[in-house]
């Protein structure tokens, strides 16, 4: 791929603080809070990398490993893994930080699929990805296996809709 840059110059960090708003009964974030945080570095990190606007075509996986609780900071970081013609998915680590005792863990792993548009809003094509450590090294080759899934899920909503259209005509 001529045009191909690094996974790092896309990747982009976020910080935010736990308060007791985004909280449930638990005082831990609510996870549609989080997937908000995600969202949003998402297309940051995908607008860097096209360079153009994005929307996001789906939220692949989401797996919420451990909760972050009131005073916690969370530490969101997210790069470009791979790339279609104009899609991009993004790896999103969103980790938790203990302000009292300095303790750090995982909170949440998410994989999210960006598409670039032009001024018109029409899909535009992106440059692809290369990448340069270990852990983007992992990502990069897992991708074609992530990307089968995620067909595969198409075409099974696809016909969902398809079945449920034809149901809601009878």
């Amino acid at each position: 791929m001529s045009n191909a840059v690094p996974m790092s110059q896309s990747r982009s960090f976020q910080t935010h603080l736990v308060l007791p708003p985004d909280t449930n009964q638990h005082s831990s974030i609510f996870g549609g809070k989080v997937l908000a945080y995600i969202d949003e570095i998402a297309a940051i990190t995908s607008m860097k990398h096209a360079k153009s606007g994005v929307v996001t075509a789906s939220i692949d996986s989401v797996d919420f490993v451990s909760p972050a609780y009131v005073g916690d900071i969370l530490e969101l970081e997210a790069f470009v893994t791979s790339t279609g013609r104009t899609s991009m998915e993004v790896y999103v680590r969103v980790m938790s930080r203990n302000i009292k005792t300095g303790e750090k863990k995982l909170t949440t792993e998410s994989f999210v699929t960006m598409v670039a548009i032009d001024g018109t809003g029409k899909p535009t094509p992106v440059p692809g990805v290369y990448p340069e450590t270990e852990r983007e090294k992992k990502l990069f080759e897992t991708g074609p296996n992530r990307q089968q899934l995620r067909k595969a899920k198409r075409d099974s909503a696809k016909e969902r809709r398809k079945l449920l259209d034809n149901d809601n005509q009878q």
